[in-house]
């Protein structure tokens, strides 16, 4: 299930990247910062519970996910580069998990478990001193 994002409902702010750059890296704003209101965005309601319900650090505590893009010389590529990370993590919201279906251990699995613990029992049996 494909899920389109609104250029309307991003908010890219130009900041100063960090680290190596040389003097241009004191000049030059070509890091980005992506805004994402998950709560009024166009999301179905479905996707929007689960992102709000991931642990992830990128989504703040009022529903706006923020991504920082540096990676990149040119203030573009960085501004891709947030939105592609931006559909990967709506698309991972979007992926319904499979309901777990409780099953029980065999009776065949149950006495090759209670054989194992039988065994390294006596292992450790054996390595006792031996009193007489």
């Amino acid at each position: 299930m494909a899920i389109l994002i609104p250029g309307s409902e991003i908010a890219f702010t130009a900041v100063r990247a960090q680290g190596a750059g040389g003097q241009n890296v004191n000049k030059v704003s070509n890091a980005v910062h992506l805004r994402f209101d998950i709560r009024a965005s166009s999301l179905p309601e479905a996707v929007k519970a689960r992102l709000l319900a991931r642990g992830d650090q990128r989504i703040t505590s009022q529903g706006v996910v923020v991504i920082k893009s540096q990676q990149h010389r040119s203030l573009e590529m960085n501004r891709a580069d947030a939105v592609a990370r931006l559909h990967a993590l709506v698309a991972a919201a979007a992926h319904v998990p499979r309901k777990r279906r409780p099953t029980k251990p065999s009776r065949g699995a149950r006495e090759r478990r209670m054989e194992g613990k039988r065994i390294r029992g006596q292992v450790k049996a054996q390595r006792r001193k031996v009193y007489g």
